[in-house]
């Protein structure tokens, strides 16, 4: 089963920039704070059919957050609608699950009247779901390509954008700035008082959503990011945040996996030895200008 990629790092940065905390996650999902502290320190994971809630707590996309490579089979479809294996009974009205357990284990195929229940439930076509139970069985249905612009949605607003930056920038433990620290880089920038904390703190949750030309140079000098990161250039954004993405995959070492841009080719194993030895150097700072976390403390 293809199923969604969960990286308990990525949950951490995308809370904090929603200036969320553990206990605030923890009441919208109904779980006990260490709960969610075990899944942010890699200690243990959520079972798929929670990850949409999660995802909704933390106001992310679903697919942004926890990627799936390859189709979805049928107890995919049952995770991405947020049920239970258990809770298909009450959508059925049968007195046990067994008619969907037996069609994710590939053992019994649903009914059609099962199947047409459960298509509305999951919120997809019949279709649809009915390949996904073919994957179930081990037969190959893929759906038609969705185009790329679907696929991952780039960060469009400014909390967005703010909040892509401290997922893809701070990584491996590092801890974002705070939203002083932020003020004060963007007044530095700007020469003079533009923003304050409590501004910084609005416009990176969205309370706010207008910025002069000032503030959003001093937020890109902050973020280390291009200017043009943060005004409204779409190509721009989606430019960076596709660099960013494989950046990330350098750090997670999926990148001898992955095709050049323009070449069609696998990426040569010795640039991808040095890309990583570049990346470790940079975290542990033996680059000129570059220090370690605790040069920043």
């Amino acid at each position: 089963m293809p199923s969604r990629h969960f990286d308990g790092r990525r949950v951490r940065a995308v809370r904090r920039a929603a200036d969320l905390t553990q206990s605030q996650v923890a009441k919208a999902l109904g779980i006990a704070d260490p709960t969610v502290a075990s899944w942010e320190t890699g200690q243990s994971c959520p079972d798929g059919d929670r990850l949409p809630a999660l995802a909704a707590a933390l106001g992310a996309d679903l697919d942004a957050l926890f990627p799936r490579e390859g189709w979805p089979d049928l107890a995919d479809l049952r995770c991405d609608a947020g049920y239970s294996q258990y809770q298909t009974k009450d959508v059925l009205g049968t007195k046990s699950a067994g008619p969907v357990a037996n069609a994710e284990r590939g053992v019994r195929r649903l009914r059609a009247a099962y199947a047409e229940a459960l298509a509305d439930a999951y919120g997809v076509g019949v279709e649809e779901l009915l390949a996904a139970q073919e994957r179930s069985f081990g037969n190959d249905a893929p759906l038609p390509p969705t185009p790329p612009d679907e696929r991952r949605r780039d960060p469009r607003t400014l909390s967005e954008k703010i909040a892509f930056m401290v997922e893809h920038t701070y990584q491996g433990g590092q801890t974002p700035p705070a939203d002083v620290e932020i003020a004060r880089v963007v007044n530095a920038q700007a020469g003079g008082t533009v923003v304050s904390e409590s501004d910084v703190h609005d416009l990176r949750t969205g309370a706010r959503t207008d910025a002069s030309p000032q503030i959003l140079a001093g937020l890109a000098a902050a973020y280390h990011a291009p200017p043009q990161f943060f005004r409204p250039d779409d190509e721009a954004v989606r430019e960076l945040a596709a660099n960013l993405e494989l950046i990330a995959s350098f750090r997670r070492g999926e990148v001898g996996t992955m095709a050049t841009r323009g070449g069609g080719g696998a990426l040569n194993t010795r640039l991808v030895s040095f890309l990583n030895d570049l990346l470790d150097d940079i975290e542990d700072g033996k680059l000129p200008g570059v220090g370690t976390d605790a040069d920043l403390d």
